[in-house]
């Protein structure tokens, strides 16, 4: 590992998508292989058990198995997995010590549905952190609704010792009511639209779809803009918003696609869900994937 990850919060952290066999069962001799394609990426950390590995449909001993997974392959990078997914308060209490266990480095907690309800969730999030020892971030999972915090809730997170947040408000307004009660934790971006004035704003971080299958565009995206040269940071920006707009129809298995394009020939296009790929979708993914790869950007 480069760092400890409470020592090295900011970044790309790269969501971690969940691959099929035929049957709907996890394959998961694919999923060790992404994991080391996701470590090639060159971002700094990893995110098992998020919204993009559909962990609103995995059991918990697949949440557990896949985030022991990613933490075995995570080579350079830290890994971070969601804990608080299990329906009842002693479920998730069990949860949350397993998956301390499995070797990631950071714990991240869903808001749970009690995002009109600051103190609730204050409340909730601080009995929840006294289960474990590493360092914990939130996300506004919108898969669980009302998801979404006022900056101030999320200034008395910090002040626990909340590392960071997935910030998934999608507007300038949520994102710098958190960045102005951030403390010493991060703001880190799922909204490609307001990305790059997230950043300038205040901004450090990216948890967002298109890192599943191009955590490279991000990463040379952070460190242009963390180096100083905004038209350089601009340019990595557009080409993440192409990116982002190749896979934003039929996701995640338009992203899953795009990885299988890269190298990862196992990695099927499918879900649990109803959701397919038409042939025609298929195509415009391949024409993407083979413009980036013309310009250097995809192998």
């Amino acid at each position: 590992m480069k760092k400890e990850l409470i020592n090295n919060i900011e970044g790309i952290y790269s969501l971690m998508l969940t691959p099929y066999h035929d049957d709907k069962t996890v394959d998961y001799g694919t999923y060790e292989e992404y994991c080391e394609f996701q470590v090639a990426q060159g971002v700094d950390h990893l995110f098992a058990v998020c919204g993009s590995s559909e962990m609103k449909e995995l059991t918990l001993e697949e949440r557990i198995k896949l985030a022991t997974l990613t933490a075995k392959h995570k080579g350079d990078t830290t890994v971070v997995a969601t804990a608080n997914m299990e329906a009842s308060w002693f479920a998730q209490v069990e949860e949350v010590k397993r998956m301390s266990q499995t070797g990631i480095d950071g714990i991240v907690f869903v808001t749970k549905g009690y995002g009109n309800d600051g103190e609730r969730l204050v409340s909730y999030i601080g009995e929840l952190m006294t289960h474990t020892d590493l360092p914990v971030f939130m996300y506004e999972f919108p898969g669980i609704q009302p998801h979404l915090i006022t900056g101030e809730t999320y200034g008395k997170l910090a002040a626990l010792g909340v590392k960071g947040i997935k910030d998934t408000t999608c507007t300038m307004e949520g994102i710098t009511a958190k960045i102005a009660n951030k403390g010493e934790s991060c703001i880190i971006q799922a909204n490609m639209p307001y990305l790059f004035e997230s950043y300038k704003a205040g901004a450090r971080g990216v948890m967002a779809t298109p890192t599943s299958c191009g955590g490279a565009f991000f990463q040379r995206f952070h460190e242009a803009f963390m180096s100083g040269d905004m038209a350089l940071a601009e340019q990595r920006y557009n080409e993440i918003i192409l990116l982002d707009n190749c896979i934003d129809s039929g996701f995640n298995n338009s992203a899953k696609y795009l990885v299988q394009l890269q190298g990862v020939k196992n990695f099927k296009p499918i879900n649990r869900g109803p959701n397919t790929l038409s042939g025609a979708r298929m195509e415009s993914i391949k024409s993407f994937h083979n413009w980036c790869v013309a310009n250097g950007l995809m192998k």
